[in-house]
């Protein structure tokens, strides 16, 4: 085992079959391409109950995430803001860090460590995200009652949040975590979180208006509302997803230079979320939250076939992956804005909790089950996270 234990992908990593390219070294696993008769092209070889099993785990998560804390709205209020500050850190222990520090331990020991660790980070971030967006409250972070003398972390640090995971999923995957793959992966890992979340308080600082100081929030000038810089980010993680994860890079990946392998993928990145959003509120005129709660569905989607369900192009073809992840996205939007007209909302919006739910609830349930947790109880752990360091 490496230093950090195996990756997400190790068990496909691991197969037998040719072997990479020396070319591809230092590029992330998932967007690299496979020869003829890689693994990624073979049968996937399941232990236990497989898909069923990994159900079994994310669909309770998300509902607990998504109705845990005195029902839909509750949750939405106190969750939303948590568990949005927790995704850039789940990325790094996941992508970043190969799920260290969690493998010192072994499993399932290692999982539930670096889950804790993740919990623990989203506090940290959000109590952050408050003080950089109006002040330290702590009730306005955990307390979904809190009235307007308090500083309500929901709508006003959603923007903060939300940018610093779009920075670091845009760095993680079309930047290739270049340029700090070749540092160290802890220190690599730990400066991507800084400067990811750095970057995006200034993005958010100069491009977000606050006209109405809401929560507390401090009112300053700015280029778009929050709900539409929201969405916007949005919609860059779709793309994200897409290319990178459903696709696993496909075919950008297929371009040698890297130079021109990246700027490929920030170019079909930032087109591809300009377009969509022009076409979205511009020619559909949905609103921004529904964008949010629209794209973030087709995220969920993506995220469930491309990680949970294992969806890949290499055996379903390009066109087949794509139209899962239409039929599990559409399905998703039908049911959460089915269940969301049954509840009661005063502070937050029906789409709120559906782009919630299908981000945060059923998204993070998904990275912390297959990225975190590497699909335990229902995978051979016997050899991951044997105390390395």
């Amino acid at each position: 085992m490496s230093e950090g234990g195996s990756r997400p992908d190790a068990a496909v990593q691991a197969a037998p079959g040719p072997p990479r390219d020396p070319s591809h070294a230092g590029r992330p696993f998932r967007t690299t391409p496979r020869p003829s008769g890689s693994a990624d092209d073979r049968p996937a070889r399941r232990r236990g109950p497989g898909l069923a099993g990994g159900l079994m785990v994310v669909l309770p998560l998300a509902v607990l995430l998504a109705f845990g804390v005195g029902g839909a709205e509750g949750s939405v209020l106190v969750l939303g803001p948590l568990t949005t500050f927790a995704l850039p850190v789940a990325a790094v222990i996941a992508f970043w860090w190969e799920n260290w520090p969690g493998t010192r331990l072994r499993a399932p020991w290692s999982g539930w460590a670096d889950t804790a660790l993740i919990a623990a980070g989203g506090v940290a971030l959000t109590l952050a995200g408050q003080a950089a967006t109006a002040r330290p409250d702590p009730a306005g972070v955990f307390d979904p009652g809190a009235g307007a003398a308090h500083a309500a972390t929901f709508p006003a640090t959603m923007p903060l949040a939300g940018a610093a995971f779009t920075a670091m999923l845009h760095l993680t995957l079309a930047c290739e975590r270049w340029p700090l793959s070749r540092l160290d992966r802890r220190l690599a890992g730990l400066i991507a979180l800084v400067a990811t979340w750095t970057a995006a308080l200034a993005v958010v600082s100069a491009m977000v208006e606050v006209s109405v100081p809401v929560a507390g929030a401090r009112a300053h000038a700015g280029l778009i509302g929050g709900a539409e810089f929201g969405a916007l980010t949005v919609v860059a993680g779709t793309w994200e997803t897409l290319l990178f994860v459903v696709l696993r890079g496909r075919p950008l990946n297929l371009i040698g230079s890297r130079a021109w392998r990246l700027t490929a993928n920030n170019a079909a990145v930032l087109a591809g979320t300009a377009l969509t959003y022009l076409l979205l509120s511009a020619g559909l005129g949905l609103a921004a939250n529904t964008i949010s709660a629209v794209c973030g569905c087709v995220i969920a989607g993506g995220l469930l076939a491309g990680m949970l369900f294992e969806a890949r192009p290499g055996r379903a073809g390009q066109a087949g992956v794509l139209a899962l992840v239409a039929a599990v996205s559409t399905a998703l939007f039908v049911l959460l804005t089915g269940l969301a007209g049954t509840q009661p909302w005063e502070r937050a919006t029906a789409a709120d909790w559906v782009a919630y739910v299908a981000l945060n609830a059923i998204g993070l349930s998904v990275i912390l089950h297959v990225g975190i947790g590497r699909r335990w109880p229902f995978h051979d752990t016997s050899a991951l996270g044997k105390g390395t360091s």
